[in-house]
């Protein structure tokens, strides 16, 4: 390890949503003085207007400061490493054994979002870290994401530094959260640190303990062995596709020939550099070091989240053993609302994956909306964000369908296995052997008073409970349930039954076996495809009902009777009548004989029955998306 290797420290901040994860980023870009006092303003790695709207971080972003340490050095970080005992892990025997040392430090952090439907940005930032700061609301406590990022951590062999925020506020338990923390991860007392992000209490000794704590990076920094891990792209419209990268071993410079190693597609880079958090081009970049590669190419998909980047030349180097680029969970049917837009959707969309690449998309068509795109998100904030930010930034009005989930059907012939997105590409039922929905692994936090209302919730949403433990006041329930009931309104019930308290995490678990049917809605006894929905066997009969209901109540009226009906495998499970229009054709007769009334009426009957065979309803994009939400 050379000198300037060792004065890196690349570290991350992990939380739950909400608890000032991005506000302590704010301190931190201060203590350094990383922006002059000119140009600072909060949320200053937030750069997307929706995050800072909505107070959310939804891209990760690197930044470098550079901080004077006033605590140990790197001698201290080597002599720890060798001397391995948990109390010679502790903060105050660094400092008490090894001195003090005014050194210059370089901190490459990267700001993670908080919300679950991002875990995947998460995942990112601690594959090129080597510590992270575990911070915890010190009102709400430990919560659902705080544990799963913890593991994520954990997983990546990273040190994690437990921190207490919002100290500044009234009538707060300490010692309560303190021992949450200890209980739950093994931290010892000592180890948790205190800060009030708002105000920056604690901000200048939790900096000291990222030196002290989190290790230099390791790995050789010659020009042979390159091995560079991608954590991320965008697209830029002069250097084309840049990569953020983090080195493991070698070096970079200008002149070198440079390749991916999945695709072997091969380079020179353009420009390199760290983020600042703008990009601040420099000649090279050596191993330890986070920084960003300009590699001129067009394409976004050649550089592959994971990937390696390696010499060109230089044949005996393999990959690094990075994470996977995440599969969509969620997919949602995006339509504009005029169909003459529809090649300016597709254009925008093709634009909007050179910053987005975890979008999966598709054409499709609907007979009552016409054409569009189906999307794979990975939760439905994602998707709310990607519409948000496609009607905001490529000005167009969107039609979004209900969200589904990827359904694998085991068909007879040859045992081949598909996938099915929506009731369109259902097979006929005598083609299909076997029919799996998506599961997931379900954390819930919450106090132990709503127990009892959460456990109902879980039940009525096919959720089978696997653990619980109780951590103080607070409980973690652990359920096993369908993707499908996730999205179908849960969290929105969880909160109204929680009173807001309850947080949740999920993982995706894998495709069990499960009896998966086609409903069909048919008005005048006419299929209409689009209405079709895909549900479990047990739930099919009450979801019949409430399906021929809400059609009777969106409906507009004929002038001829219209029965609604659903049916399953030809069986009509369910039926409403939607009643005709009555003109009243007598109204015209001023007396005269009884005979002329009733062959008005016969002749409006006859009329009626004539249009009830060869009538159609005709289904408007109100009443289907009425139907379908």
């Amino acid at each position: 390890m050379n000198p300037y290797q060792s004065t890196i420290r690349n570290f991350c901040v992990i939380s739950h949503i909400d608890h000032g994860k991005t506000t302590l980023t704010d301190r931190f870009l201060e203590a350094t003085h990383t922006f002059p006092s000119s140009k600072y303003k909060e949320r200053l790695l937030d750069s997307n207007p929706i995050e800072q709207e909505r107070g959310i971080t939804i891209k990760l972003a690197p930044v470098r400061m550079i901080y004077q340490a006033q605590n140990p050095n790197i001698e201290i970080r080597n002599k720890l490493q060798i001397q391995n005992s948990k109390e010679q892990n502790n903060l105050e025997f660094r400092a008490s054994n090894f001195g003090f040392s005014n050194s210059e430090y370089i901190l490459n952090l990267i700001d993670t979002p908080g919300h679950v439907d991002f875990s995947y940005e998460v995942s990112r930032s601690l594959a090129a870290c080597e510590g992270a700061v575990l911070l915890v609301d010190a009102a709400q406590g430990i919560q659902a994401q705080t544990m799963a990022n913890a593991n994520l951590a954990l997983e990546n062999h990273l040190e994690l530094i437990p921190v207490i925020n919002k100290i500044d506020l009234p009538n707060l338990n300490l010692d309560s959260i303190s021992q949450q923390l200890q209980a739950t991860f093994g931290f010892t007392k000592k180890e948790i640190l205190f800060v009030s992000a708002k105000t920056g209490t604690g901000v200048p000794e939790l900096l000291e303990a990222v030196i002290n704590r989190v290790p230099a990076p390791s790995g050789a920094s010659g020009e042979v062995g390159l091995q560079a891990l991608i954590f991320n792209s965008f697209y830029h419209s002069h250097h084309g596709v840049i990569a953020y990268v983090r080195l493991v071993n070698g070096r970079i410079n200008h002149r070198q020939g440079l390749k991916f190693f999945s695709n072997q597609i091969i380079f020179k880079p353009i420009n390199l550099g760290y983020f600042t958090p703008e990009l601040k081009p420099v000649d090279s970049l050596t191993c330890g070091e986070v920084g960003f590669i300009a590699t001129g190419l067009k394409d976004i998909s050649l550089c592959r989240v994971g990937d390696t980047i390696v010499v060109s030349d230089d044949v005996s180097v393999k990959s690094l053993p990075g994470y996977q680029e995440p599969q969509p969970v969620v997919y949602l049917d995006f339509y504009p609302l005029e169909n003459n837009d529809f090649i300016k959707l597709k254009n925008s969309l093709e634009k909007f994956r050179l910053t987005d690449s975890s979008l999966v998309c598709s054409p499709v068509n609907s007979s009552v909306l016409g054409s569009g795109f189906k999307i794979g998100f990975q939760g439905l904030l994602h998707a709310e964000i990607v519409q948000e930010r496609l009607e905001r930034e490529f000005d167009l009005e969107l039609i979004t369908t209900s969200p589904s989930v990827e359904y694998q059907l085991e068909l007879k012939k040859k045992s081949q296995t598909i996938s099915v997105f929506s009731p369109a590409d259902w097979p006929d039922p005598a083609l299909i052997n076997q029919t799996s929905e998506p599961f997931i692994n379900l954390t819930i936090f919450n106090p132990l008073k709503y127990l009892g209302g959460i456990m109902d919730l879980c039940q009525d949403h096919r959720a089978k409970l696997i653990s619980q433990e109780f951590y103080g006041q607070q409980l973690k329930l652990t359920y096993f349930m369908p993707l499908q009931e996730l999205i179908s309104g849960f969290f929105d019930q969880l909160k109204s039954v929680s009173s807001g308290f309850a947080s949740l995490n999920w993982q995706f678990a894998g495709f069990v076996p499960n009896q998966i049917v086609k409903l069909e809605v048919l008005l005048n006894r006419q299929i209409i495809e689009p209405l079709s929905v895909l549900t479990i066997r047990s739930a099919a009969q009450k979801l019949a009902l409430k399906l021929v209901k809400k059609l009777k109540a969106v409906l507009p009226r004929q002038q001829f009777e219209v029965p609604i009906q659903v049916a399953l495998g030809g069986q009509v499970l369910a039926r409403e009548t939607l009643k005709a229009y009555r003109k009243d054709v007598t109204a015209k007769l001023y007396g005269g004989d009884e005979t002329r009334k009733m062959k008005l009426l016969e002749k409006q009957k006859k009329g009626k029955k004539r249009l009830k065979t060869f009538g159609r309803v005709a289904l408007d994009q109100e009443t289907f998306l009425a139907v379908i939400r």
